[in-house]
């Protein structure tokens, strides 16, 4: 799909990390920029410094992604990009302490990671194949989906997050087979240790020394890179139902 004026893009936890990297990079590509965020004051800033719109949506609610889409179509038209990066990831064993794993927790990051994908790209796919194809491969849209390498390899602690993640890995082909028929793409980025809000706190030292456990380039990955494979998934259409590691070759310990 090429990416033009024309080209209206949501992405969700689009205020900070990788998802202000992927608004950035497709903004200086041509494309309507449309965020969803829970970050009201840094969503807007980003959406009026890009020329876009916001939406302030809880991707773990239905109801309130749907005003989102609402609230954003009625800027910049259906969209045909939608993109996933609104996640959380608490760290807490399956037992601590002698304690179970809080269940609150662990259903708060399914809500948000898994279920908020899922609302995210389901009603999106609604949206997109109501309207005409854009190319003569009758293509209409492409979801792309934040996975993580902590889907294979979780590591201690990371019960809840790795199987959001999981989730994420595991619904991308029947959903691209689901939604083939009506041209639209759907793939998943798993990315390993990137420079995000969350590693960018740490002290450099810290980061200098995860970075070092990728094997090649051996340091943290820039969100500029992961938003230029994902424009390039858009770009080119015979990526669909796949997940990609953009992760340096590294395979992450159990701690």
């Amino acid at each position: 799909m090429d990416i033009s004026a024309n080209t209206a893009i949501v992405v969700s936890g689009g205020a900070s990390g990788l998802g202000a990297a992927i608004a950035r990079a497709f903004a200086a590509a041509g494309a309507k920029i449309g965020i969803f965020d829970l970050n009201i004051e840094g969503g807007t800033a980003l959406a009026t410094e890009l020329g876009g719109a916001f939406a302030h949506v809880d991707v773990s609610d239905p109801v309130s992604v749907a005003e989102g889409f609402k609230t954003l179509r009625a800027v910049n038209g259906q969209e045909r990009v939608m993109v996933n990066c609104a996640g959380i990831g608490p760290a807490s064993k399956t037992v601590s302490r002698g304690a179970a794993h809080d269940p609150a927790m662990f259903a708060k990051v399914i809500g948000v990671n898994l279920l908020g994908s899922f609302h995210c790209a389901s009603q999106a796919a609604a949206g997109m194949i109501a309207t005409d194809p854009v190319n003569k491969d009758g293509e209409r849209g492409v979801i792309i989906s934040t996975a993580s390498v902590a889907a294979y390899e979780g590591q201690v602690g990371q019960v809840a997050y790795a199987a959001s993640k999981g989730g994420i890995v595991g619904m991308t082909l029947p959903m691209a087979r689901d939604l083939s028929r009506d041209g639209v793409r759907v793939v998943a980025i798993a990315p390993g240790l990137f420079k995000t809000p969350l590693l960018e706190g740490l002290p450099q030292e810290v980061q200098d020394s995860l970075g070092a456990q990728t094997p090649f380039p051996p340091r943290l990955g820039a969100p500029s890179e992961f938003a230029a494979l994902a424009r390039h998934i858009v770009e080119n259409p015979m990526l669909n139902g796949e997940v990609i590691r953009l992760d340096g070759a590294i395979r992450m310990a159990p701690r």
